[in-house]
């Protein structure tokens, strides 16, 4: 193709049929150029290859693949994380995780902190930055998620110990003063896993092919195995299944239970102390 039949940004802009801001976050992530930038350089002519890296982009964005598979990064706690089809796309209801489990680190002087199930690194890799006299480790069962969490701790550079492990399974004995976890907790059943960006998303890191409730049953049960006395265990879950993950922490023992809301309201970290 010629290059002054190369089509200039502001064609690319009006021509795209995805939402402005996703084709004006394609442009960016292409042609290196800002969000400004395309305004002051609308006249510009990306290159041959730019403009056919756009064109396949946008046809998989079109056909439901997430924005943030497509630009390889999410933000997160104000950071940006690299993501790939290996690990779950981080989500905001999370940093309600990280912000309780904060709160359980404050004052303390050298507490030991342990992500389950770490995925992208996000929980880790910004529990380690934000509380830098925390010892952070973090497991995974998948070698693939532990690359992309050793990635982001790597450019984000944030001190933490990565452990390849199912759960418990590889864990070498040691106490944690709090241990964290978001494990898989939609149902098999829920009609949500064909939907949205579920659909591109590791089927291991949402669901249990269960009730949704084996990973917390599993975790509960040999948490007290791996925490300190008075130490605490926080986990994320679904919207409705705070009262279920509660009735396991009691079983369990647990002291101090209770629950957090996310901002619209919703259950969305429940935890408790071990006695």
């Amino acid at each position: 193709m010629n290059e002054t039949n190369l089509p200039t940004i502001a064609q690319l802009l009006q021509a795209c049929t995805l939402p402005a801001l996703e084709t004006r976050m394609l442009l960016c992530h292409v042609t290196g150029l800002s969000r400004e930038q395309l305004i002051t350089r609308r006249e510009h002519r990306p290159s041959a290859e730019q403009v056919a890296v756009f064109l396949h982009l946008g046809h998989q964005r079109l056909h439901g693949r997430p924005m943030a598979y497509l630009l390889g990064t999410r933000e997160f706690y104000g950071r940006p994380f690299r993501v790939n089809e290996q690990v779950l796309i981080p989500r905001p209801e999370t940093e309600l995780l990280v912000e309780t489990v904060l709160d359980c680190l404050h004052g303390q002087e050298a507490p030991a902190v342990l992500d389950l199930g770490t995925g992208s690194g996000a929980i880790a890799v910004t529990l380690a930055l934000e509380a830098p006299h925390a010892n952070v480790s973090a497991s995974d069962v998948s070698p693939a998620a532990l690359a992309v969490a050793r990635g982001n701790a790597a450019q984000l550079e944030a001190a933490v110990t990565f452990i390849e492990s199912d759960w418990w399974q590889a864990l070498p004995p040691q106490r944690f003063d709090v241990i964290v976890s978001n494990p898989p907790y939609i149902a098999a059943s829920d009609p949500h896993l064909q939907q949205g960006d579920l659909r591109f998303e590791p089927p291991q890191a949402l669901t249990d092919n269960a009730d949704g409730l084996s990973a917390y049953r599993e975790i509960i049960a040999q948490a007290g195995g791996y925490l300190q006395a008075g130490g605490w265990l926080w986990l994320e879950h679904g919207y409705d299944q705070a009262d279920a993950v509660c009735a396991l922490l009691e079983q369990a023992e647990f002291g101090r239970i209770g629950s957090k809301c996310d901002l619209a309201g919703h259950a969305r970290v429940s935890g408790g102390q071990m006695l």
